[in-house]
């Protein structure tokens, strides 16, 4: 298998991972807390981006680094993520309002959502964050 193929499936994987724990969340937060589903879905994006930062830094993208130390690395990941988040929070919020059944029902949205803004989240940790290959020890 190619790197590149290696990354985009270690990259789906974490994607898939980080899909369960916000919608698992957002749905927690909505259904058994109370929670209005716009709030409820700033926290679980939140541990969602902070899950996928690592498993791309340790998993996808093991072979490649950023130069930058831990906290940098991961407040670069959140800056690079920002667009990617602002489609994937668009599309949340667009499902919502198109489908108001899914007030009860917020994962499906946060499915579409994440969906959207997954292309994006690929190209630029792979070109922008995660673009220097490790040296061969």
């Amino acid at each position: 298998m190619t790197r590149l193929r290696q990354e985009l499936v270690g990259f789906a994987a974490g994607g898939l991972l980080g899909l369960a724990i916000d919608a698992s969340i957002v749905q927690g937060l909505v259904a058994w807390a109370g929670w209005h589903v716009y709030p409820a879905r700033a926290v679980s994006f939140t541990f969602a981006a902070s899950f996928t930062w690592w498993w791309n830094r340790h998993v996808t993208f093991r072979h490649r680094r950023s130069g930058r130390s831990v906290h940098a690395e991961w407040f670069g990941w959140v800056v690079l993520m920002s667009l990617g988040a602002a489609v994937n929070l668009g599309v949340y919020v667009i499902v919502l309002k198109l489908f108001e059944g899914l007030q009860r029902w917020p994962a499906v949205a946060v499915a579409a959502g994440s969906a959207a803004g997954a292309a994006f989240n690929f190209a630029s940790a792979r070109a922008a964050l995660f673009s220097k290959p490790k040296s061969q020890p």
